[in-house]
């Protein structure tokens, strides 16, 4: 599974670019509206370091304007993926965005039907959001074995992108389910790291050594 980061921070990207774990990044107007700069240039800074997928999305909610919005935004950089949500004026922007070659991520999907629509028009990545289903009581990740089943059935190549990630065991089962990709933001990402027993294993070995060094002194 492919493990993207969520955020639009330069130094975050950085940071867990070189560790090696990294192969794309999303972002959003939210996340975009939090760093100081032009937006644009945030956009081919982060292709640069990902040099992956970054997803892009338009802001206009109409079928021209998108179009017209994604074209601009895939001028940008080549890694650009292009993301609109999910609608009809979306899937329409869609099916002429990918005409043209351009990759496109479907944004805002929170069932199984919106999710074949989706891919019906070539998208090139469906973003069911986990969390927020989550967060009225729905099993988010529910929503993501439907749609890995209904893409095996009809070979569809939309990747399922897992979004609006919490925490790591959004991440493993995800995974386990067979998920394309995940989507995190950086504490989640962080997380995936820890553990008490590796945190504890490491200060016992260092201790052991320190003392049979100290008894050969």
């Amino acid at each position: 599974m492919k493990l993207f980061l969520d955020t639009g921070n330069i130094k975050d990207i950085e940071t867990y670019c070189a560790i090696g774990i990294i192969d794309g990044v999303t972002t959003n107007p939210s996340l975009m509206a939090k760093e100081a700069g032009d937006p644009r240039e945030i956009t081919r800074r982060i292709c640069r370091i990902v040099q992956g997928p970054v997803s892009a999305e338009v802001i206009a909610t109409d079928v021209d304007g998108m179009i017209r919005e994604g074209k601009d935004l895939a001028t940008i950089d080549p890694h650009v993926v292009v993301k609109v949500p999910f609608g009809k004026a979306g899937v329409q922007a869609c099916k002429a965005l990918r005409a043209e070659g351009i990759p496109v991520n479907v944004t805002l999907v929170f069932s199984a039907a919106q999710a074949l629509l989706a891919a019906k028009v070539g998208a090139t990545y469906v973003s069911p959001f986990v969390g927020r289903l989550d967060d009225i009581a729905t099993d988010g990740m529910e929503l993501i074995q439907q749609i890995v089943d209904i893409y095996r059935n009809y070979d569809f190549q939309t990747e399922v992108l897992a979004a609006s990630i919490r925490h790591p065991m959004h991440v493993v089962t995800a995974a386990r389910m067979g998920a394309d990709v995940c989507t995190c933001p950086p504490p989640v990402v962080e997380a995936l790291f820890k553990h008490p027993l590796t945190d504890s294993g490491i200060e016992r070995f260092l201790k052991d050594w320190a003392a049979a060094k100290g008894a050969q002194a």
